[in-house]
């Protein structure tokens, strides 16, 4: 087995979108054009496959061909990793193993998924994942959505696995960045994963952002990122606050709906989404496409410079 590599994960890693035909079926051809455009928009990774991916609507072959197509299609210009989002242990250790043969490179892991797992279960399902592959791994906390909790201080115990080498905090709770550099320190990078907590997790201190609704806005995304790097914070805010009415889309039980729709109605992919989703309708697409054209009409105005003085709002 490979040793596993300090990967150095930083930066926007989007989650991106299963482009699908009308027919349910994957497009792969469209969602490889959304990674290229992703890629060009200046992001440091990709996450297939994650919860946005639609993982859990996928059959397994699926899953497989879509990490094939993106690892051919970033073709090393970024990193690509794979949502497990199983619903044993060992079908999670037989994905992340298939991954790695198809040159992944790494796996954003959750706990088993359905079952509501104690620590001493959640914990036992990371460390056995870890010894199926040489893939370094993010690990997803998401408690809100997937009911398991990996507190800071189950980050402490399981500091000792080599691979565990980033986490994506999902929680909600903003003040968990902080717990967390205060229990962990830098024994791993800190992404969040809530776009619109992003501004107050980077002032906190982080190292990545795992993108949703920006995938449909890609440079200003990266814009907006940039500009926390550089603690521009007045200009973070301007744009951040055009933003979040669309970082809003993000929150809600409907995020691949509403992302989808937003990646549509920017011309970069289609709406269409596995059952049992299905696409908006009546009253509720009518307000999410509203909050949709609205950011649109009052898109920023990007510097060409990024060390332009000032984002100017239409």
């Amino acid at each position: 087995m490979p040793t596993t590599s300090n990967p150095s994960w930083k930066g926007v890693f989007p989650a991106v979108t299963t482009q699908l035909k009308k027919d349910q079926s994957l497009d792969l051809d469209a969602t490889a054009r959304h990674v290229e455009t992703l890629i060009d928009s200046g992001i440091s990774g990709l996450i297939m496959c994650g919860s946005l991916g639609e993982n859990q609507t996928l059959e397994p072959d699926e899953r497989r061909r879509v990490i094939e197509m993106a690892v051919e299609t970033a073709n090393g210009r970024a990193p690509v990793l794979s949502g497990v989002a199983e619903n044993s242990t060992a079908a999670a250790c037989r994905y992340v193993r298939d991954c790695e043969e198809l040159g992944a490179d790494g796996v954003m892991l959750m706990p088993a998924m359905i079952y509501k797992g104690d620590s001493r279960e959640t914990m036992a399902h990371f460390r056995t994942v870890a010894k199926a592959s040489g893939l370094p791994i993010m690990i997803y906390n998401n408690p809100v959505s997937y009911a398991n909790d990996i507190t800071p201080e189950m980050f402490a115990q399981l500091a000792d696995v080599k691979s565990f080498v980033a986490l994506k905090e999902s929680s909600g709770n903003v003040r968990r960045i902080t717990d967390l550099h205060n229990t962990v320190g830098d024994r791993y990078a800190i992404f969040t994963g809530v776009d619109d907590l992003v501004l107050e997790s980077a002032i906190l201190g982080i190292d990545g952002w795992v993108a949703g609704t920006g995938i449909a806005f890609p440079k200003e995304n990266q814009y907006l990122w940039e500009l926390t790097r550089r603690g521009e914070w007045g200009k973070a805010l301007e744009i951040y606050r055009w933003f979040t009415p669309l970082f809003h889309l993000d929150t809600h039980v409907k995020f691949v709906q509403y992302i989808k729709l937003a990646v549509q109605e920017c011309g970069l992919g289609v709406e269409w989404v596995r059952a049992p989703r299905l696409p908006l309708a009546r009253e509720e697409r009518k307000q999410v496409l509203k909050i949709i054209h609205d950011g649109i009409a009052k898109r920023p105005r990007l510097p060409r410079n990024p060390e332009a003085p000032r984002t100017q709002l239409r």
